[in-house]
This record gives structure tokens, sequence and C-alpha cells, in this order.
């Protein structure tokens, strides 16, 4: 299968695209929010914000006298919770009104720079009215009558500065006003003020941007999402495959299909699944060979033994005897090779069928069980799986033989039965010292024993459980066994249940 598109360069190139995605995405943002001017440092919904809120505050001063300037403002920063401080200065940059403060020397140039609008022409003259003139200076405060003092608020630019030492935000918005005392209208310049750029909200608005950073995640999940659920994905396949091939379902295979390093990893486990299935094939090929050319050669030379028993002498039939039982050791051995290799080769082509458990334990208890040996059994009579019946009662066999060779007087022998969902768990548990703990995940593996020091007296050659497994694994079922407390061996069978007709 080759290689047509590199995982690396997968995630490379998907990573520059969520980049770029990014990018345009706060570009955008950055576009909308922001204008370009002598303003540009403001977003366009705070300058509206600080628009409107200058309009407001300025229109309030332009009806009140200059004593209550102070009380206004101070009212507005309360508004505010104190996080931005309005001030009132005159074009020349005197303050009017506001909390006393020291305005940093760029502020000040600010303030002093060129009073009327920069897109028209100098001041705005507002006339007085007839009355005005003809009776002479206005009445002192509290005396005055007539209209109001007149604010003209033309569509100015705002300027956003930072100053560091201490660090501030400053926002100063022009406007023109007229007093009741006045001729001609004056510069008055509206200083907002905060250590903070949010400014209480005033400033800086979070909003957008909070919901700007969510759609980058949101985005940025859907752009990764297919390569991340792809990549688990074969890893959690490739991760199960071979967790079966270690258990020796060397048939299981990886899906193919990807076209990067995943893919090539998958194509490697395929083969050396395959690879690893051809071998133990073979071994178990060569050991039900090696089995079957020793039955004739083993049959002849314990036909000639019985035939020495007969003519030999009385000095010679310990010997002759000797010699028959080691004979029939090796023929023991043969048997179980024998038994080994057929289950691992000739069951795949057995075709399964409903079996009934409690007849195929009634068996193995018949063929394994001695008259002496207690084997209590709880077995319904209606259970039935899907196997063969010849390998499941040779698996049930293998198992109460071991349990009655090494546990046969400690106690009963239980074999159980019962449905769980749409399986059959069949246990056969003795009451014998078990096995190390240690040695309980290799119980089943072909040749091993528990306990390395025991002879043909005290255990056989660790074939018994390992052709339990395969006899199971070939009717689609699963073994294990655990140690129970305070002492006893379990081994538990797991088959798919039947419906017996």
């Amino acid at each position: 299968m080759p290689r047509r598109f590199p995982l690396y360069a997968k995630i490379l190139l998907l990573f520059l695209l969520n980049l770029a995605l990014l990018a345009v995405m706060f570009w955008m943002l950055f576009l909308a929010q922001f204008r370009n001017g002598p303003d540009w440092l403001l977003p366009s919904d705070t300058s509206d914000r600080i628009e409107a809120e200058s309009d407001i505050i300025l229109t309030e001063l332009g009806q009140q006298p200059r004593a209550k300037w102070n009380e206004t403002l101070h009212r507005f920063d309360s508004g505010y919770h104190d996080k931005v401080r309005f001030l009132a200065f005159d074009g020349r940059g005197e303050q009017l009104a506001g909390a006393s403060i020291v305005l940093p020397p760029e502020i000040l140039q600010r303030l002093q720079g060129p009073h009327g609008p920069p897109h028209g022409p100098g001041p705005v003259f507002i006339p007085p009215p007839p009355d005005r003139e003809r009776n002479g200076p206005p009445p002192p405060d509290g005396e005055r009558g007539g209209p109001p003092p007149e604010f003209r608020h033309e569509p100015m630019p705002k300027f956003m500065n930072h100053t560091k030492n201490p660090s501030r935000y400053w926002v100063i918005a022009r406007g023109m006003f007229q007093g009741q005392d006045q001729r001609w209208p004056e510069p008055l310049n509206l200083v907002m003020v905060s250590d903070t750029l949010a400014a209480g909200g005033l400033f800086f608005a979070v909003g957008p941007w909070i919901t700007a950073g969510l759609a980058a995640v949101a985005l940025s999940a859907v752009l990764w999402f297919p390569l991340v659920r792809g990549i688990n994905r074969s890893i959690a396949q490739m991760t199960q495959a071979t967790r079966q091939i270690a258990e020796g379902r060397f048939e299981t295979r990886v899906p193919a299909g990807r076209r990067d390093e995943l893919g090539d990893l998958g194509q490697s486990v395929n083969q050396m699944a395959a690879r690893l299935a051809g071998l133990v094939a073979g071994q178990k090929r060569f050991l039900g060979d090696v089995a079957h050319e020793l039955c004739s050669p083993l049959a002849k030379l314990r036909v000639t033994l019985g035939i020495l028993d007969h003519r030999a002498g009385d000095e010679h039939k310990d010997y002759i005897a000797r010699a028959e039982d080691e004979a029939a050791h090796i023929a023991g051995l043969v048997n179980e090779l024998l038994s080994f290799s057929k289950a691992s080769l000739a069951a795949p082509a057995a075709p399964l069928c409903p079996v009934n458990v409690r007849q195929a334990v009634d068996k193995a208890v018949h063929r394994e069980a001695p008259g002496d040996a207690q084997v209590k059994m709880e077995v319904p009579g209606e259970l039935a799986v899907r196997a063969d019946a010849e390998l499941l009662t040779r698996a049930l066999s293998n198992l109460l033989r071991n349990a009655v060779r090494y546990a046969g007087e400690a106690g009963p022998i239980t074999v159980c039965a019962q449905r769980e969902q749409d399986q059959v768990k069949i246990t056969v548990a003795d009451r014998g010292p078990g096995v190390p703990a240690n040695d309980l995940p290799r119980l089943f593996d072909p040749f091993y024993r528990a306990d390395a020091s025991r002879d043909r007296e005290t255990g056989g050659v660790g074939l018994g459980l390992a052709i339990v497994k395969t006899c199971i694994e070939s009717c689609g079922g699963a073994v294990a066994c655990r140690n129970l407390e305070p002492a006893g061996l379990e081994v538990t069978i797991r088959l798919q249940s039947e419906t017996l007709e």
C-alpha cells in the first residue's frame, strides 16, 4: 500500500489552515470594530458609546451653572463605579471641572491643539439672541432668565492615548460650548481617564472578542476533530487487534484504507499476524506429524515388550515392567500431542452447531472422573451453546482431569453453567492449592507448567490447558482462570448461547 499523504504533512497543513482561518476571523473582527483615522485605537462600537455619553454629559453641563459641574461629573464617575473619571478642560488645557489631576505632557499637548473640527473651518459661531444685546450684560447667577446656555457638539474626532508612570488610558471628546454670559462659543474638552483599558465597559467591550474567541475554538475543533478522531480510531483498532493477536487469535486483521504512517503500521500488524499464524500453524502441524510418526514404532515397541514379558524369566520381569511404564508414558505424551494438533488444525473446519451443555458435562465426567472422585454438577438440562460437541467435551475432560489430578482429595469438584445475556458461562472449580498468581497469565501456554519441578508422577507435559484453550477458541469462545479464596482454582469458559430445537 503506497503512502500518498504522510501524517506529519496532514497535521502541518491542517495547522497552517487553522492559523490562516483564525487570522482571517480576527482581521475581519478588527476591521469591523476599528476605524481608520485619528481615533483608530477606538473600536467603532466604543466610539459610538463614547459619543453618546459625551453628548449626555456636555448637554447636562450646558444646562447647569459651572458651580455644579463638579457634582455632575462626579455623578457620572459613580455610574461607572469610579472605574473612569470625567474631567472638563477648555481649549488652553485649563481644568474647568472634575477631580483635580495633573495632565501628562502628551495629553496637555492634545488639548492645546487646534480647537475646531479638523474637517471644518475654525470655531463655530452662535449669534446671541437680540434681547441679550439690548438689555446689556446678563444678570447674576440665580436671577438669570431667558434661554439656557447653548451647546454645540460637532462630530469631532476622539483620541485615545496610553500614558505610563502611572499607566492610564485617556479619551478626549471635543465640543463647542457657549454660556449665557458669552458672545462666542468656546472649545470644551471632555476628558475621560481610566487605569484600565476596559474602564468599566466604556472604552473597550470584551464581549465581541469573547464571542470571536469561542467561535475560533469551535472552528478549530471542527477542523481538528476529523483528523484526531481518525487517528484515535486507527490507534484503537490496532490496540484491539494486537491484544487479540497476543491472545493467540492470529486471524485478526486491522482494517486497511489509510495512506499514511498509521496505514503502514496497520499493514505491518497484519503482516505480523499472518506470519505468526503461519509459524504457529507450522509448529502445531509439525508436532502432529511427529506424534503421528511416533505412533507406529511405539505400537511395535509395546507389542515387543508384551512378547518379552511372556517369554522372559522371573529375573527379567522387573526390567520389562519398567520398560512398559516408560512406553506407556511416551504413548500418553504422543496422544496429548495428537489432541493438541487436532484441536488446533482440524477444529476450524468443523461446523459449529447447538450443543447441550449438560450432555457434554456428563460425558466428560463419565470419561475422566472415577467413582471415588467427588464431582458436583449444577447444569440446567435445557442449556445449550454454539460449539463443536467433540471439542467442548475434550476441553471439559481436560479440565476435570487436571482438577482430579491436583485437587481430587481436597474436596468436591464443582461444574456450574448459567446463561448471562447472550452467552453461557461454564465454570470448573476445585478446592486445591491453586497456582501462583504470577503463573496465571501463562497457564494456558503450550508446554508450560506452574511447577517446573513436576515430573510425570505429579504433572503432565503442560498441554492439557493449552488444549482446553485451543478447543474453546476454535468454538468461538474464551477461557480464563483465577484463584479462589481461601483455596482453589476456577476455570471459566464462555460460549455463545444457542436454543435447542
